[in-house]
């Protein structure tokens, strides 16, 4: 769903020498070498897409197999479920998503919008996938929704609006970002650089 084709333009920058397929077909992604699982939307519409093209199963196949990138929506439906729409997610990793309150003031008591919308700071882990990045390197965002993973070992990184709320996830072979690297320059790049480089044991 939603920015397919700029995540794939943005793969094809930094993997000239790659084969980049966008696909709904099942039997493509199982034997794909890494899987990048992009969406935008609402959460239920995504599932229900998931489901009528028959991915679910490659999909939770690839999240737990093969190197793994959940991006925006992406990283939502790999939880149990979200509040947006009431509706259960994949279930590969042990949370909720849920959305911002309506009432958000930064510091100066000024309103903050929701959707969160624009560039945020991001402070990440010691991870393989943020090599070359720096502390607080600025990201693109835009949701409503954030995940609260219910393990604390997941979180890899954390942003702010205005209080912190998770932005990346990982496991395994698995890593979810709630920003889209594919809009957020040369550290965005740089991430998904790093995924197709990444050879998670």
């Amino acid at each position: 769903m939603g920015n397919l084709r700029s995540v794939e333009q943005a793969v094809r920058k930094v993997a000239p020498e790659a084969s980049v397929s966008v696909t709904d077909d099942a039997k493509v992604v199982a034997a794909a070498k890494r899987v990048v699982f992009p969406g935008q939307g609402a959460m239920r519409d995504c599932m229900r897409e998931l489901d009528v093209r028959g991915l679910r199963q490659a999909v939770l196949d690839a999240a737990k197999n093969k190197p793994f990138l959940g991006i925006c929506i992406g990283l939502q439906m790999l939880f149990e479920h979200s509040a947006e729409g009431d509706v259960p997610g994949l279930g590969v990793l042990p949370g909720e998503v849920v959305r911002f309150a309506s009432e958000l003031k930064d510091t100066q008591g000024n309103k903050l919008k929701v959707p969160h919308m624009g560039w945020n700071q991001v402070h990440h882990a010691e991870h393989a996938m943020w090599k070359g990045i720096a502390q607080d390197a600025r990201f693109y965002f835009v949701h409503s929704y954030y995940v609260q993973p219910r393990d604390a070992a997941l979180v890899q990184a954390t942003s702010d609006y205005p209080r912190p709320f998770v932005c990346a996830v990982a496991q395994g072979n698995l890593f979810a970002v709630q920003f889209h690297p594919e809009k957020s320059a040369a550290a965005g790049l740089k991430l998904l650089q790093n995924f197709i480089n990444w050879n998670p044991v």
